[in-house]
This record gives C-alpha cells, structure tokens and sequence, in this order.
C-alpha cells in the first residue's frame, strides 16, 4: 500500500494547495473534510501522518469546526496550521484568545528555535500571517519553537508525541523556505520518500476510463486551454471515437484562438471534433449583464444548452466531461470555504443538464500536474504551455457590460502585450500575462486633438501554482514599448496602465 499523507480540511482557502505542497514532494496526499472524517476513517486509512489545515472559524466558539481528541492518540505524527495549531491547543488544554492588538496579515519576520520542522531552515526568517487568534498558553508537554513581535507561539510542539503546530502558513510562497518546512514534516518527521508520480495518475486514469466507460459515449468542452486538451487526449486514449468534443466558439476567445484551436485539434487526434457557432446567443444573453458572477452563470448555462441542442444530433450521450481541476473547486467555494468566485465548470451547471453524469478526469490536479501529464501524453507544447484562459473567457477581461466592440479592442490588445512579451526574451518572464478592458474612460491626446478613449489595464503575474502570486517586475522600457504599440494601434485605448498587485489580497483575474 502507498504510504500518503491526510490533509484534514477545516476550511481555509489554501487547504488544497497543502496537499499540493505535499504532492511536490512525490507522496500521496488525500484532502478530506474534517466533518465527513471520523476517528475508524483515520485510524483505518493507513496514514502516516496528518495535517490539520487553516480555517476562518475561532476554535472557542460554539460549533467551531473540531475533531475527535482520540486522534492524539493514535500515534501518527500530526502538523497544524494556522486554524489547525489552534486547534490542537485548545483541545490540548491551551488557551486560545482573541489577538486584539496582536493579530498579524501579511509578510513577518519571524525567528526559528530548534525543531525537526525547522531543520537546514534560516532561524532569521519571513513567513505568512494571517490570523486574529492566537495561542496565548501552550498544552502541558509542549516548548516553543518560534516567534514574531507579536506571537509568542508562532510555532510549537511536542516532540514525543510529534505534534506539531505552526501559526503561519508554510504552504504559501510568501513564507520563505515553507516548502522546506513541510518537507521536513513529510521526510525527517513522518519518514516518506518518493512513492508517488503524477505519470503514473495518468496510466492509472486511462485503464479506469477504458473499463468504466466501455461503450459509452462521452461529450467535452474542448476550449484548446491545457485543461480540457489534456482531458480530451486522456479520454480519447481510454475510448476513441467514442469520445466528441465540442468546442464552442461563443466569440470570447483571445485574437486568432478560435481558428487555431480547430487547426490543432481537427484533424491530429484519435477523437470527434465539432465546432459549433454560438456567438450570437452567448453576447444577446450577455447583453446589459455587467455583474461578473451572473456572466458566469449565464455562460455557463448557454455551454449546457449549447451541448445538449448538440448531444441530440449524436444521438444517446452518456457522460459530460469537463476539464475541471483543484484550483476551480477551491475557487468556487463549497460549504466549508468562503466563495471567492465561480468557474463556469462548478458553478454554473444547471441541476438538469440531461446526461447520466460528468466526468471531471483532472479534478485532483494542479495546473502544474495537469501540464506534466499533458507532456507525458504527447500533446505538442504550444497546447501544454498555453496561457490560462478562464472558462468565460473575455466576458471576465472586459469590466461591465459586453459588446463586439469592446471584445475586439480588448482582443487587439492583448494580442500586442503576448507578442511583445513572447519575443522580448526577459529572465523574469510571468507565468501569466494578460490583458483587462476597464470600465473608465479618460481624456486622451491623439493626433494633436482630445479625444475620451477607453483605459486597459496589463496583468503579469509570477507563481509557482496559481494558488499565489506575486506581480511581474516587467522592465520599464518593453512596458513603455507596449503601451506604446496599444495606444497607436488600437485607436480607441488612450491609457495603459500595469497592476502591481499580488495575491492575495487579489486575485489573479479582474473578475
């Protein structure tokens, strides 16, 4: 059996990114929900270690997001995080308060003590706060092994029992050395080397598929991102022709995409391949709509409509398939995490969509796991790399309401920044670049006459696992050059300007 990690979830909004951390290190890690965990699940699921997760409760409120005290006992070393640390020092006999002038946000220095956790760790460090608790008295049995200004227990622990808890979050990039920190949880306290590949997931996925879905046929979403290409070469490997993708051209797509898309796809893989023209439905159901989570309610329920008018034409289809992964389900929220926003595949399906269920091959992987399948798989690199494009498409890049007008300044655009960017050859090329029409118009001077044009903001973001994200330090001159190319080429831009926010606080897309 797999030796594996438990990731207990109590709700954060980076619980996911945990496991992923964990996957990093080539073991296994599985994220279940503290609520739908119980003590036999734990002690019959041959773990051999726990992290309980961060969370946006207060461990001393009445039905506080908890877990069986027995679990202590099981002598399986556990880490807490944030809410988790908490957590083990209330039901330890800690004391947990509020942190009044004491809570912390954001990047803090802080000081590492001696600990199998901190091992080959700079003791003078930066780690992520973010907490308005804090652990103001250890259980009995537990030292202190770091500190900020204003946390006395920044970390802590019991090293008979290995138990650990930390106040800030390793998992983040914004910690420094935390994937280190977690490391050692996984290698020096827990013991696991590398048993676990994501190359093998794909082998595995594509023997599940041929047997489950014998037969049967199956209808994707084929926008040409790295997603749904690689579900659609995985699934196409396990049934064939048995396998249609459509791909829906609702006219939100980047410059030229749409046709590129058709070239790869039509003719070089083992599947059906349809594309459908539906631009006309998708803009008149947009029209006068400028709130960015009912564009995404709208577009997704014109992608079902879009797929069931077609599913007739083929006759009895069984299962839709998405391209679905971690970072949309985190995203989207569920009944444990606060909503940030919704992605078209989990949160704008209707209840009856008319298939026997959905598929979603690639829903336990991160964006750089499903790119390193798509390489085993053979799919060529400009599918691979692409640059992630959300499931709406410009209908989130465009601020307010949608016209043909706007989605082709937006398109023109954008098009220049990933030209100039592709051919500049800078060192510290972002991981994602892209392009936002604001809605905020200015006065402008063109051709020695004022003019009132619209305003394009440029997002270049640096990230290791879109989770986080630091903005791109572009070089002053080759922002001046595009700015340059966008206000003489697309007449009606008069104002360029470049977002210098991380995330958090923000997120990676304007909506």
């Amino acid at each position: 059996m797999i030796k594996k990690i438990l990731v207990l979830d109590f709700g954060g909004q980076y619980n996911q990114l945990i496991a992923r951390r964990v996957r990093d290190l080539n073991v296994y890690s599985e994220l279940k929900s503290y609520n739908n965990t119980s003590i036999e699940d734990i002690e019959n699921g041959a773990y051999s270690g726990i992290i309980f997760t961060g969370g946006p409760h207060s461990v001393y409120k009445d039905n506080a997001p908890s877990i069986d005290k027995r679990i202590f006992d099981l002598g399986i070393p556990i880490l807490g995080i944030c809410y988790g640390a908490q957590l083990i020092a209330h039901l330890l006999g800690g004391v947990v308060e509020k942190a009044e002038d004491k809570s912390e946000y954001g990047n803090t220095e802080i000081n590492y003590g001696e600990s199998d956790l901190f091992d080959s760790i700079q003791k003078n460090n930066v780690c992520f706060m973010s907490h308005t608790d804090y652990v103001s008295k250890l259980p009995n049995g537990f030292i202190v092994t770091a500190k900020t200004k204003n946390c006395p227990h920044a970390a802590f622990e019991n090293r008979d029992k290995k138990i650990y808890g930390v106040q800030f979050h390793p998992e983040v990039t914004h910690t420094r050395e935390g994937k280190e920190i977690i490391g050692n949880f996984v290698r020096r306290v827990c013991g696991l080397e590398k048993t676990w590949f994501v190359e093998d997931f794909a082998k595995e996925s594509i023997e599940k598929y041929k047997a489950t879905l014998k037969d049967k046929k199956v209808l994707l979403a084929l926008s040409g991102g790295v997603d749904s290409a690689v579900a659609a070469v995985l699934l196409s490997k396990a049934i064939g022709k048995n396998l249609y993708c459509i791909f829906v051209d609702h006219g939100l797509l980047r410059k030229d995409e749409a046709d590129n898309i058709e070239k790869v796809f039509k003719n070089n893989y083992d599947l059906n391949f349809i594309r459908v023209n539906a631009v006309d439905k998708f803009l008149n159901d947009l029209h006068d709509v400028d709130e960015p989570e009912k564009k995404r309610k709208v577009i997704g329920e014109d992608f079902i409509r879009v797929f069931e008018e077609e599913s007739k034409k083929l006759g009895k289809i069984n299962y839709l398939a998405q391209g679905t992964i971690y970072p949309d389900v985190v995203e989207s929220g569920n009944d444990k995490a606060s909503t940030i926003k919704s992605h078209h595949n989990v949160g704008g399906l209707p209840e009856n969509i008319g298939f026997d269920g959905i598929i979603e091959p690639l829903r336990d992987l991160f964006k750089d796991e499903v790119r390193k399948i798509g390489v085993s798989l053979g799919l060529p690199k400009e599918i691979v790399y692409r640059q992630p494009f959300p499931g709406p498409g410009l209908a989130v890049r465009i601020i307010g309401c949608i016209t043909k007008e706007k989605i082709k300044i937006l398109q023109d655009a954008d098009a220049i920044l990933r030209e100039e960017l592709e051919s500049s050859n800078i060192d510290n090329m972002p991981n994602q670049y892209f392009a936002v029409l604001a809605d905020t118009k200015s006065v402008g001077v063109k051709g020695d006459a004022r003019t009132y044009g619209e305003t394009v903001v440029l997002r270049c973001v640096s990230t290791e696992d879109f989770m986080t994200a630091y903005f791109t330090r572009i070089p002053f001159d080759l922002l001046e050059k595009i700015s340059n190319r966008i206000t003489n080429e697309v007449k009606e831009i008069v104002r360029v300007v470049y977002d210098i926010t991380s995330k958090p606080p923000a997120t990676i897309e304007w909506e």
